[in-house]
């Protein structure tokens, strides 16, 4: 009888045991779909802020989850301390606070998802916007690095427009640096990077192509990269296009 009593024990507790487990398992599961499910509703209200041009709240609306561990959402995150950094209603130490956060914010999406080419992408912006606080010699020591990360961009989505349109940027800022900034990266590297404004004319096509008129600085650079190349008619076709653009957010307005 005592044994019995024991056995049954046993198996009251051994059932309630596995109950609480898969009540367990059950809740684990509804929390990990209710997770999947919160992070796209942000992605999704954050994509609509950003296609609006509400800068501010879409910074507001992200850096509550400056702590996921999701990549998709940390870029987002990048780009929109960047672009609040870049308001011209943003203090010189509020841009500076900001300028950095973003490249750890891009540094931990890059982490948490090495194959998100968007990550690669803000990563390279944000390396690049911290070297205007750290000297030019700062700047153009990573610049091979930066490149490095535009191109693994392209890689994993070779129809991204604006990474093409970034290594347009990359050819022209080289293509027209000073002597002074060359002595400095001939310093810094065995073989220092080099462009032409012709390469950087190639990129910005290139971009053009992948997705015509999706952004206002292109249609800028295509145009001064044909000053530069001393072909007026074709500067004021794409300037004119430039000036056209409707402006949706601050660096429209400055285009």
């Amino acid at each position: 009888q005592v044994l019995r009593k024991s056995l049954q024990r046993v198996v009251v507790l051994s059932t309630g045991s596995f109950l609480v487990y898969e009540a367990h398992k059950l809740i684990s599961g509804l929390a990990e779909v209710h997770a999947s499910f919160k992070v796209e509703e942000v992605v999704e209200q954050a994509d609509y802020l950003y296609g609006s041009g509400e800068t501010e709240k879409l910074y507001q609306l992200l850096v509550q989850h400056k702590n996921s561990d999701d990549a998709d959402l940390l870029w987002r995150l990048a780009r929109a301390s960047r672009d609040v950094a870049q308001l011209s209603t943003t203090s010189a130490e509020k841009k500076r606070q900001l300028t950095y956060e973003s490249l750890e914010y891009a540094k931990k999406a890059l982490e948490k998802n090495e194959s998100n080419f968007a990550a690669h992408k803000w990563y390279g912006i944000c390396l690049s916007d911290v070297g205007d606080f750290e000297g030019i010699k700062t700047k153009i020591g990573n610049a091979i690095v930066i490149k490095e990360h535009f191109q693994r961009a392209i890689e994993l989505n070779p129809k991204d427009a604006t990474t093409i349109h970034l290594i347009g940027i990359w050819c022209y800022s080289f293509a027209e640096m000073p002597w002074y900034q060359r002595k400095i990266a001939s310093a810094l590297f065995a073989t220092p990077p080099t462009s032409t404004f012709q390469e950087a004319l190639h990129y910005f096509h290139m971009a053009e192509e992948a997705d015509p008129n999706f952004y206002s600085k292109n249609l800028l650079f295509l145009g001064k990269t044909y000053l530069k190349l001393n072909n007026k008619k074709l500067a004021l076709l794409w300037l004119s296009k430039a000036k056209e653009y409707p402006a949706h957010t601050e660096e429209d307005k400055q285009v």
